[in-house]
């Protein structure tokens, strides 16, 4: 049963437009996957990080290149010779045409960039599935924060027309005498603070909003409440170790940052085999033709290895190995930095969800409490034993305990959301379980701009 305030619910109802139907978490994560450039840039990121594997593969295939070349010549030439002076004075053009094929036969440095290509995609292929789950919890804490801020409009809109009503029902009592003028100018201040901060309040729900549309793009149906019903369940299992040893197993962060160290330790063996000889097969054939009056038309066929065997190049090949194993233990830190972060944030998640369990049962509890302080302060004023200020406070915690209740719904699903991302077992069928708890009759008008 819910605890709210027939003023909240009131004012939480108004202005819905009743015939269109609401947008629910899952819709808006898909218009978010269809919308957001964050996604989109880890998808291109992927796909041309896949062409490194074709490229290495090319390094070990056979390359056929054809090359032609047509050249004029006039020729002007007057001199001496055994046999007296000459001049001879001719114009012709040549023609030749060369096919080549050429094999890597051993080449150390392209065997390991084959290899590293695999490391290099299998990082990608992380972000990419890290950049989705990221996506999910982006657009989960977006979409809550918008239902948290239209919750404190909410509250916010009630406690100004409670407030309002002090205010009137002070007036009347100081016109009648039954009251002194401090009472109305308590009233009028509490009536004024309330209404700055629904101004506040506003401001941060159209925030919110235009956080959400930096996600998912524009938005013009409403977004369906939080409903009634929250089942409160703890992890299962519900054992904080299992899930950080799942995590540190599972997590695509630690996993690319992983098959990072795996490629920069093969860089460094790609660098140091600039000190290794590299042997290659040519075969090929060359048409060569001329027009000139005394010419030699020749057609050839060749083949050969060439080996070459590097003895000494400025010392660049040990500098580039030594850059590769100090780049090497640079991803080994990171690595070890995400461990520990994908750990934290595991263990707070859980821990997180714990809490929150007992925090949503606590503040439902002091809703009750709130209300029925209230209650009786208004019946001590009556009697003359409390006085405007009380009742004025009272009413004030009663609101934020309302408030209060409320955010820590949300505050439980987060937690559950945040628990799931760290062991990268966060799907669409997770959110799907949260967004049955969604109520699409109860719904939050987008902004009207």
């Amino acid at each position: 049963m819910r605890t709210r305030l027939p003023t909240l619910i009131a004012a939480l109802l108004c202005g819905l437009a009743s015939a269109s139907r609401a947008e629910d978490l899952l819709q808006i994560y898909d218009m978010a996957v269809q919308s957001d450039p964050r996604l989109r840039e880890a998808e291109q990121t992927l796909f041309a990080t896949r062409e490194v594997k074709p490229q290495a593969r090319a390094l070990l295939l056979p390359n056929l290149g054809v090359v032609g070349d047509v050249d004029y010549q006039d020729v002007d030439a007057r001199g001496n010779s055994q046999f007296g002076r000459f001049s001879r004075r001719d114009d012709f053009s040549t023609q030749g045409v060369q096919a080549v094929v050429s094999q890597s036969v051993y080449n150390r440095a392209n065997w390991m960039t084959l290899s590293q290509a695999d490391n290099l995609i299998a990082q990608a292929e992380a972000e990419f599935r890290d950049a989705e789950i990221s996506l999910m919890v982006d657009t989960t804490e977006a979409y809550f924060r918008v239902l948290r801020a239209a919750d404190a409009v909410g509250v916010q809109e009630s406690l100004v027309r409670a407030n309002e009503r002090q205010l009137e029902q002070s007036k009347q009592r100081f016109e009648v005498g039954l009251v002194a003028i401090t009472d109305v100018n308590e009233s009028q201040a509490a009536f004024d603070r309330s209404r700055a901060d629904l101004i506040t309040a506003k401001n941060a729900l159209d925030n919110a909003w235009e956080a959400l549309r930096t996600i998912v793009g524009s938005i013009r149906l409403p977004l369906a409440r939080l409903g009634d019903t929250l089942p409160l369940a703890p992890p299962d299992p519900n054992q904080i170790d299992v899930w950080a040893e799942t995590a540190l197993r599972a997590n695509y962060g630690i996993i690319a940052a992983s098959e990072a160290v795996g490629a920069a330790k093969k860089t460094i063996e790609i660098e140091r085999s600039g000190h290794y000889p590299s042997l290659d097969l040519q075969a090929g054939y060359d048409f060569a033709r001329s027009g000139a009056q005394f010419n030699t038309d020749s057609d050839t066929a060749f083949v050969g290895l060439t080996l070459n065997v590097p003895i000494y190049q400025g010392g660049a090949v040990a500098s580039r190995t030594r850059q590769a194993g100090f780049n090497f233990r640079a991803a080994q830190d990171r690595l070890d930095q995400t461990r520990r972060q994908v750990d934290q944030q595991v263990k707070d998640a859980f821990r997180g969800v714990l809490t929150s369990i007992e925090d949503v049962k606590a503040r439902q509890a002091a809703v009750v409490s709130a209300r029925s302080s209230l209650e009786s302060t208004q019946a001590g004023q009556e009697v003359g034993t409390r006085t405007q200020v009380d009742v004025l406070n009272a009413q004030r915690l009663l609101f934020q305990a309302e408030f209060e209740y409320l955010s820590s719904r949300y505050d439980y699903i987060i937690n559950g959301v945040r628990l799931h991302q760290a062991t990268s077992t966060l799907t669409r069928d997770i959110l799907a379980k949260g967004n049955a708890w969604l109520d699409p009759e109860d719904m939050i008008p987008p902004p009207a701009y």
